[in-house]
């Protein structure tokens, strides 16, 4: 019989978590059509952004808590929900060329904060 690690089993887990959370992530153009819905469109927006970008946090923590080398590191430094958007923009303003429509909002959200808090 064949034992699989306690560190494999966890890795597993997680790589089934995230892309399970992949399958049902906005797109960036799924984005893009919320901002354009109504008058409330840019603020529904804006709050999805501060939902992806805590919930990127959180699966970082999760994954350095499970052995994963850790690729965001606030050091101290600041982070308020209303960041959200310049991290966000300022990422696709950055690499205008790589990000294609269907991509998620979370990748983009994802190398933004590794881009500007780097470990």
């Amino acid at each position: 019989m064949k034992y699989i690690s306690k560190s494999s089993t966890s890795a597993l887990a997680l790589a089934s978590a995230l892309l399970a959370g992949q399958a049902n992530a906005m797109s960036l153009r799924e984005l893009q059509a919320l901002e354009m819905t109504d008058q409330q469109g840019e603020n529904y927006a804006s709050y999805y952004l501060v939902g992806v970008m805590e919930g990127a946090l959180e699966a970082q923590l999760h994954a350095a808590r499970n052995g994963a080398k850790a690729v965001i590191c606030l050091k101290g430094r600041s982070l308020e929900p209303h960041m959200a958007r310049h991290l966000f923009d300022a990422e696709r303003q950055r690499n205008a060329g790589v990000y294609e429509a269907d991509m998620p909002v979370s990748l983009v959200m994802t190398n933004a904060l590794t881009q500007v808090y780097p470990c």
